[in-house]
């Protein structure tokens, strides 16, 4: 007892503390005072990204020089609406030409029946007069899908995320014009455990912390993955957030709070 006394006092400050700390916690070890550990399953970081349900880029299907883009980035826009439109001077006049061409074609095909009926004609130059019909029908559908392309209509309502080319500007058949997203529905994807299938199904409700703003969000799942990676024993899980919030963007991110079933938590304890 004397040799520990010395020891004690020789000993500084901050080591007597260390020890009064190993000490008591090794006298805790053996008594129930301190809480059960959570289960593993409650101390899972996973990470979630904010996307967008609907997502396509716009592009020019005709060679053309833009003349309008009705809206910028980060505007929003409706199903149907125009968002691109084209200068299609030429392709109208194309069209005017073959909708003359047709009313010719059928003038001359009208005469020839009727003088096929008084067997003034043979019966080639009737079938030659109706395949240019025919003919010119086809032309004025193709002039007529033509110009249906010089205007680029909404597919979805949204808003624009990125504008690729300038009003002005020549685009080429292909070129990438606008890149659009429909945000009414905010979806989620993360990575989870695949134990977790023994309960997390479609429709189950958890909640989001988004990190840009600071708070949490209701939200669901509304799909799980295929399959399961055997390697890591997980799979990828699909989520919608639950409800309007004007101030959540694609893009965002933020961590996922699932609370599994009481009789789940029990069992992983």
């Amino acid at each position: 007892m004397r040799l520990t006394k010395m020891v004690a006092r020789s000993l500084p400050g901050f080591v007597l503390l260390g020890l009064h700390a190993t000490l008591a916690a090794g006298a805790a070890a053996g008594t129930d005072a301190l809480p059960p550990e959570a289960p593993a399953l409650d101390r899972q970081d996973i990470r979630a990204q904010l996307s967008p349900r609907r997502y396509t880029t716009l592009a020019a299907e005709l060679g053309a020089k833009i003349e309008r883009i009705s809206v910028r980035e980060g505007e929003r826009f409706r199903e149907g609406e125009t968002l691109i439109a084209f200068d299609c001077s030429l392709q109208a006049a194309t069209q005017l030409r073959a909708q003359a061409a047709l009313a010719a074609a059928e003038k001359t095909w009208s005469a020839n029946k009727r003088l096929a009926s008084l067997h003034s004609i043979g019966q080639l130059e009737l079938d030659t007069s109706e395949a240019e019909v025919q003919k010119a029908r086809a032309d004025l559908k193709l002039a007529d899908a033509t110009m249906s392309k010089c205007r680029v209509v909404a597919p979805f309502s949204g808003r624009v995320a990125e504008q690729k080319v300038r009003e002005q500007q020549f685009a080429q058949p292909g070129q990438p014009i606008l890149d659009i997203l429909d945000d009414s529905a905010l979806e989620i994807e993360f990575i989870a455990p695949s134990r977790w299938l023994g309960w997390l199904k479609t429709g189950y409700r958890f909640q989001v912390q988004i990190d840009e703003t600071g708070v949490t969000y209701p939200a669901k799942i509304t799909r799980l993955g295929a399959r399961v990676d055997p390697v890591s024993q997980s799979l990828k899980v699909a989520a919608v957030i639950d409800g309007r919030f004007p101030e959540l963007i694609a893009g965002m991110s933020g961590r996922v709070h699932v609370t599994p079933p009481a009789d789940t938590r029990q069992v992983t304890r």
